[in-house]
């Protein structure tokens, strides 16, 4: 299983001093958490698109390319390109630009997005929302497919032979499709034969498995071979279990109240967030054995190959991201690798 972390490059006020760093000293520990990252081989690094002032990631392939440089193993991808608003040529062009300098390392997490802002940002019209959202994503995937295209549709101005440059190192940049929870977004992921990575925030996560039984599904049906799954989920690591979550909870309930004050859901309680740190719960809070149980338990439910981590749900204080950074590749990974291989070859 592929292991890595992805950020919003959030920049809240940390803990109880009300204070929040300036943007340049969190993109500079931006840049320590990927360096790391690469150092206790993890697999991914994956930074999402933001437009909003408590974010400091409205260029995640600007950022990414700045990790680019101070990684050597790590893979790096967005997480997610808010495809809807943006153009799917200049998005192929900036990854594979990203991917040149990396040394074939790019990666493109596609999705819908959760927020609005950039919609009105850039111009475009919430009203077809997913219409546009699958009209860009294959024009993305032609773009992967040959260097000069022709292509027309209903929300972009149409493309009459022209070559997209530069190329990629790989033959085809990866993309992964985002989905949340649509089962429609799940079974159009499948069906163009897309790895799919499952953000599971909230609930039970076994809630979520008919979403990877109908990617699968509509992948052999539409004739493809079974893609990748991806789990995404909040978390937060320490030495001890009462650690990472006294860690946690104050960013966590920072970041979700201000969500919840414009979506109308109640003020998070410590409780809550407990409840949801077990092993049925959906935030992967812990020591490290906790979380190597809680990826376990998760894999016999999707059997997915990669899982994927957001520490930083709100601004935690740097040096304890990067002790969590350290225990999810050093201590966590190893573990679970070594248990799903033992699995494995007990089935063959």
């Amino acid at each position: 299983m592929e292991f890595g972390i992805y950020t919003f490059v959030e920049n809240t006020p940390i803990g109880d001093t009300g204070q929040s760093i300036t943007p340049q000293q969190r993109v500079h520990n931006l840049m320590e958490e990927a360096e790391l990252a690469d150092q206790v081989g993890l697999d991914l690094f994956a930074i999402g698109e933001h437009h909003r002032p408590e974010y400091v990631s409205s260029a995640p392939p600007v950022l990414l390319a700045a990790a680019a440089e101070r990684t050597k193993n790590i893979r790096l991808s967005s997480a997610v390109t808010v495809l809807g608003s943006d153009d799917p040529v200049r998005v192929h062009q900036q990854f594979s630009t990203l991917d040149l300098l990396s040394n074939g390392r790019a990666e493109i997490m596609a999705g819908r997005g959760s927020f609005i802002e950039s919609f009105p940002l850039f111009g475009y019209d919430l009203d077809n929302y997913d219409e546009i959202f699958a009209e860009k994503l294959k024009l993305l995937l032609e773009l992967r497919e040959s260097e000069r295209i022709t292509w027309e549709g209903q929300h972009r101005p149409p493309i009459h032979d022209r070559g997209v440059y530069p190329r990629p190192v790989q033959d085809q940049l990866p993309v992964w499709v985002a989905v949340g929870g649509s089962p429609q977004s799940a079974v159009r992921t499948g069906s163009l034969g897309l790895p799919m990575a499952l953000a599971i925030i909230g609930g039970n996560p076994a809630q979520f498995a008919p979403f990877a039984q109908l990617h699968r599904e509509a992948a052999q049906d539409a004739g493809h071979p079974v893609p990748a799954i991806s789990i995404n989920s909040h978390g937060f690591l320490a030495d001890d279990s009462q650690q990472a979550k006294n860690d946690a909870f104050p960013a966590f309930k920072l970041t979700m109240d201000r969500i919840g004050r414009e979506r109308g859901w109640p003020p998070m309680s410590r409780e809550q967030f407990d409840a949801s740190c077990t092993l049925y719960g959906a935030n992967v809070v812990g020591s490290p054995q906790e979380v190597i149980d809680k990826v376990l338990h998760q894999h016999e439910l999707f059997g997915h190959q990669r899982f994927l981590l957001q520490l930083t749900v709100g601004s935690i204080p740097h040096k304890k991201v990067l002790k969590a950074i350290e225990l999810l590749g050093t201590e966590v990974a190893p573990a679970v690798r070594r248990e799903i291989g033992v699995a494995h070859k007990g089935t063959d």
